[in-house]
Order: structure tokens, then C-alpha cells, then sequence
């Protein structure tokens, strides 16, 4: 699944053919993504100026006069600048026009989303109860400290939950308690608060890397030229089962926890 780097390099990919152009018209090839795209979605925007593209979490938000369309890439979903001649695949659903190019949204497993919003985005209810941005300054380890206390979950699913912090995934909350020496098991409520300083900085560390480098190459996701994402050269647990530990030699292992592959190092983890 995208996650915070592959949202933000997507966002940064479309910023450039977005950001002050007028969206001409809307092709609408199947309203049944995760929730259906709303029926009058190209009276609204049809011929509106884009006047900002953020991301909250995982979230995209593409600002016009009238109001907001909130995109979600969902499990396998893309957002990609084509040539509007180019004809559409399977799974290409929405295309936003834009006059000889257009902005398509592909997604293979429609669990994406596409909505619109005349109010605050931010007080949408998809997004009202997400947690602080994790590479903003209001995000750090007294921060994490506070929040975790008395709490029996692991510090894993911790940072996972989207009300704690957003866009920490199974790849970068594996990645980051490596860099930060903690094991994934451990309970939340049982972290030092200087442990919890360094896991901020590891969790800065590693998804600023992260989008540098692209994202994480996973099955389905390409950024908005349709390349993959490159990170994944560069982890150094999750996916090594049993490979070396890049710092001290001990074999990486592999653990579930809710479901979700976790990977640490036994030596280097506590």
C-alpha cells in the first residue's frame, strides 16, 4: 500500500501540471472505488483553477475556488500525467483533463478514493482525527512519550495507529524502531522517553530518505511518471529474513503482529 513517501512524491510529481491550471473536464470510467465518486464531481471542478496541492497523512488535496477534492491511493492506485490521446486501460478510471495532458487516476484494485468537499478538509471525517505530521516540528519524541503512557500495545502498532502519528507504515515502523535500537514487541507504555527522542528522529530519518529516494518499490506502486519507487535498495530490515544486521551481523528475524509482517534485529533491538 502507498504509503507517506509514495503519497508525497506523487503529490510532488503532479505539483508541476497541477498547480495553476484549469482542470478542463473530468472522463469519469467507473464511480466504484472504495467510496463512489461523487455523481456531480465534474460540475464541480469542471473549469476550475487549481490553487493548491497538499497532502494530509495519505491523503492528496487538490485545492479550487470551489472547494477540495481529497485522493486516496488506496491499495494499488496511481496518479499519472499522460498524453489525453493515450488510450485508457483496464483500470484507468478518472482522468482529469487538462488539455493535450490529463492527470490519470489508475487503480487495479478500486480501493482507492476520489471525493469532494466545499467545507474544511481538514475537518473531513476522513482526515478531523488524523495525527500530527510526522516530519513537522510539532512531532518529536516528548511528543511520543506523553501519548504512550500507560499504553500495554506494542510500540510497533503504536506508531502504526494514524491518531498517533500519520504515514509511519509496516515498512517505515520496522526501518525506524531499527534505527532507533528498539524491538517491535516492546510495549509502548514501557519506552524511555529518551528512546522515544531517537525514534522521532529515526522516523524523520528514514521517511525523508524514503522520498528522496522515491518511495518503496511494492507491487503495484509507480510514481506520476510511472517509475518505481527506488528505497527499497536501501532497507535494512524489513524484507531480510535472515540476512545479515547491517550493523552487527546477527541474522534479521521475523515476527506478526496484528497481522503485519514485522522485522528486527534480535542483537541491535531491545
Amino acid at each position: 500500500m502507498p504509503e507517506l513517501p509514495e503519497v508525497e512524491t506523487t503529490r510532488r510529481g503532479i505539483e508541476p501540471y497541477l498547480l495553476n491550471r484549469t482542470i478542463k473536464s473530468v472522463a469519469i470510467r467507473h464511480h466504484g472505488l472504495r467510496w463512489p465518486i461523487p455523481a456531480n464531481l465534474e460540475t464541480e471542478i469542471a473549469g476550475q483553477r487549481v490553487n493548491n496541492i497538499s497532502r494530509r497523512g495519505k491523503y492528496i488535496l487538490v485545492s479550487i475556488r470551489t472547494g477540495t477534492l481529497i485522493i486516496h491511493l488506496g491499495m494499488s492506485g496511481s496518479l499519472r500525467r499522460v498524453k489525453c490521446s493515450e488510450p485508457p486501460e483496464k483500470h484507468d478510471h478518472v482522468d482529469f483533463v487538462l488539455g493535450r495532458y490529463c492527470i490519470r487516476f489508475r487503480d487495479p484494485r478500486r480501493f482507492g478514493a476520489i471525493l469532494f468537499t466545499k467545507d474544511d478538509p481538514l475537518q473531513h471525517k476522513l482526515l478531523k482525527s488524523l495525527g500530527p505530521e510526522p516530519l513537522e516540528k510539532g512531532f518529536n519524541g516528548e511528543y511520543l512519550y506523553q501519548r504512550s503512557r500507560h499504553r500495554k500495545v506494542s510500540i510497533k502498532q503504536f506508531i502504526m495507529d494514524s491518531k498517533t502519528v500519520v504515514g509511519v507504515g509496516n515498512i517505515y515502523a520496522s526501518e525506524s524502531l531499527f534505527y532507533a535500537g528498539i524491538h517491535p514487541n516492546r510495549p509502548a507504555g514501557k519506552v524511555s522517553k529518551a528512546r522515544y527522542q531517537e525514534l522521532a528522529k529515526a522516523i524523520k530519518k528514514v521517511l525523508r530518505a524514503a522520498i528522496k529516494q522515491g518511495g518503496t518499490t511494492l507491487q503495484d506502486f509507480t510514481d506520476s511518471e510511472g517509475q518505481p519507487g527506488y528505497f527499497r535498495q536501501k532497507l535494512a530490515v524489513y524484507g531480510r529474513t535472515g540476512e545479515p544486521c547491517i550493523k552487527c551481523g546477527h541474522a534479521v528475524k521475523q515476527l506478526v503482529q496484528g497481522q503485519r509482517s514485522s522485522y528486527y534485529c534480535s542483537h541491535c533491538q531491545r
